[in-house]
Parts: C-alpha cells; sequence; structure tokens
C-alpha cells in the first residue's frame, strides 16, 4: 500500500509539470491582458509599458515560465496583480470557504442521494423507484444558478428562514476565525452563536451545489444495487439464514459503493469549479469568485495559482478514492 501510494504521489510531478505549463500557454495566448484590464482602453503605451515592466511582462513567455516555476519551487505563486498581495496570501483566506462549501455539498449529495438510491433499487418499479428517477432527471437538468435564485426566493425572500448573502451574520464579523473553517472555528472557540449562524448561512449554497451530485450519485447507486442484488454471494448469504439487515449492510450495500465512491472522488473537480456559479449568486467568499474576479481582470497569478490547486486537490482527493477502494472491498489489494 505505501510503495503504492509512494508511486502515485510521484506520477503526480510530470501532470502538475505538463498542466503548468499548458494552462501558462493558454493563458497568454488569451487577447488582452491585465495592464489593458487594469488601466482601461485609453490607457497610454507609457503606462501599459510600465505596468507590463513592473510585473514582468514584457519579458518572453519561456522565460516567465521558469521564473514562475523556481517561484513556486519555493512556495511562491507570485502577487495579484489587482490587489498587489501575495497570491498565497489571497488562497489561504479564499479556500477554507470554498473547502466548507464543498464539504456541504457532498454531504448533502451522499447523505440524500445513497439511501434515496438504496431504497429506489430495493423496490424496483415501485413509487420510490420511480419518483427517485423523475426526481433525478429534474435534479441534473436544472442549471446551478436557477436553482440558487429560486432557494433564495422561496427559503429567504419568501418565508424567510434563512440568509442569502455571506458567511456569516454582519453582526458577527468580529468573531474569533482562527482556522478560516467558520463551523470548525465555532466549535474550537465555543462561539456558538457564531457556528448556528454559520451553519444557517450555508445551507442554501450547499443544497444548491448539491443539488446535481445527489442527482448522480442517487443513479448511481441505484443501478449498482441492481447490478449486486443479483450476485451469488447475496443469494448465497440469504440461503444461510442472515437477517436482511446484515445482508443488506455486509453484502450488499458494501459492494454497491464502489462505483458511488468513485463518482464522488469525480465530483469533487465539479464542485470546485461549479462553486463559481453557487459563490456568485450567494455572494460567498471562496475561490470560485476570486477566479472569477482574476479572469476579469487577467490576473495571471491568480489564475494560475487558484487552477493548480484545484487541479493538485483534484488528484489527491482521486488517490483517496483509489485507496479507499481496498477498505470497501477486501478482495482489492496494492503492490
Amino acid at each position: 500500500m505505501l510503495r503504492y501510494v509512494a508511486l502515485r504521489l510521484l506520477y503526480m510531478v510530470p501532470v502538475l509539470l505538463v498542466l503548468s505549463f499548458v494552462l501558462f500557454a493558454f493563458l497568454r495566448a488569451l487577447p488582452g491582458g491585465p495592464a489593458i484590464a487594469l488601466l482601461g482602453e485609453r490607457a497610454t503605451e507609457r503606462d501599459l509599458e510600465v505596468l507590463e515592466q513592473r510585473f514582468g511582462l514584457d519579458r518572453p513567455v519561456h522565460e516567465q515560465y521558469f521564473g514562475y516555476m523556481r517561484n513556486l519551487a519555493r512556495g511562491d505563486l507570485g502577487v495579484s496583480i489587482r490587489t498587489r498581495r501575495p497570491v498565497r496570501e489571497e488562497l489561504l483566506d479564499r479556500f477554507p470557504a470554498t473547502v466548507e462549501l464543498s464539504i456541504g455539498a457532498i454531504l448533502v449529495a451522499v447523505l440524500v442521494g445513497v439511501p434515496l438510491g438504496f431504497a429506489a433499487a430495493k423496490r424496483y418499479q415501485g413509487a420510490i423507484d420511480q419518483s427517485s428517477l423523475v426526481a433525478s432527471l429534474i435534479g441534473i437538468s436544472f442549471p446551478v444558478f436557477f436553482l440558487a435564485l429560486l432557494l433564495k426566493y422561496v427559503f429567504a425572500v419568501r418565508l424567510g428562514w434563512l440568509p442569502t448573502i455571506g458567511r456569516i451574520d454582519v453582526r458577527m464579523l468580529t468573531a474569533e476565525h482562527p482556522t478560516g473553517f467558520y463551523l470548525l472555528d465555532g466549535i474550537v472557540t465555543r462561539d456558538w452563536d457564531a457556528f448556528v449562524s454559520a451553519a444557517k448561512h450555508l445551507v442554501l449554497p450547499a443544497i444548491a451545489l448539491g443539488t446535481i451530485p445527489l442527482a448522480i450519485i442517487t443513479r448511481i447507486t441505484r443501478g449498482a444495487t441492481l447490478d449486486v442484488v443479483s450476485e451469488d454471494y447475496v443469494r448465497t448469504a440469504r440461503a444461510k439464514g442472515l437477517v436482511s439487515s446484515v445482508v443488506n449492510r455486509r453484502h450488499i450495500l458494501r459492494n454497491a459503493m464502489l462505483p458511488v465512491v468513485t463518482i464522488v472522488g469525480l465530483q469533487v473537480g465539479l464542485l470546485l469549479t461549479g462553486a463559481i456559479l453557487t459563490e456568485t449568486v450567494f455572494s460567498w467568499p471562496g475561490m470560485g469568485s476570486w477566479i472569477l474576479e482574476a479572469i476579469r481582470f487577467r490576473d495571471y497569478a491568480v489564475l494560475q495559482g487558484g487552477i493548480l490547486f484545484f487541479v493538485l486537490v483534484v488528484v489527491l482527493v482521486n488517490l483517496l478514492v483509489d485507496i479507499s477502494y481496498a477498505f470497501l472491498n477486501p478482495r482489492i489489494r496494492y503492490r
């Protein structure tokens, strides 16, 4: 197992290098540039030259790339052209918000999708099965931004149950946030008012972002469960007289979880990118809105650092998914 993990970590190096080069070249090939985005179309040639010289944008692309990689090896992601702050500091400020939102979304998807898909498979062609299929199709078809606006209108505007923007109530902005994860901070500091406020602010964005993964996980769980139910070892377990709950837990659900875990790992990348729309609608100060602002101002350092960080997270999550296979299925062993 350790050898397998070490090899996978080693394979990540060339993957990240290739992706960093492709991303760097693609960003520099886009029309316009940060100088024009910041100074406007009426800026003089002299102003544009000064700004490009200041940030090294007047050098050849290959020199910019090698300089960026040298700084990256030291943990330096560069400086934002728009805010003049180190990208590393901004990433550390924004990352906890997106992680908190993504975890909330995936919990909604898994805690609802897996039981619903399993129940639909156990009642094949029944009312629950048909209802889950219709609901999952609707969930996949709904655009994230439209669902987010609909949730805001129903639960915030009409019912007044939940807040619509931000991560916490403005009256609690002075609360302590040692980790940047507001829910965890509320527990650590025992500030339960801040914890409740952060939880309320998280509900609607998490539901909006988790709806599409929920629909996908429901359908995958249903299909995987239907495949496993007809296996010989399930019939053997029932013939031995094992109670239904044991058969469902040990023999059906555990084996059906392999494709579900794979889908969950793949959904992490979609959650990170889909968070851009969700964070924009709910004014959530995470990496999605940060990347969107960087695209608007052609902030190369932020785009390069932010997207590479997304890639790193997705690769690590998929590594964890591969490792989890050995725990879900004892027949799988890594050499």
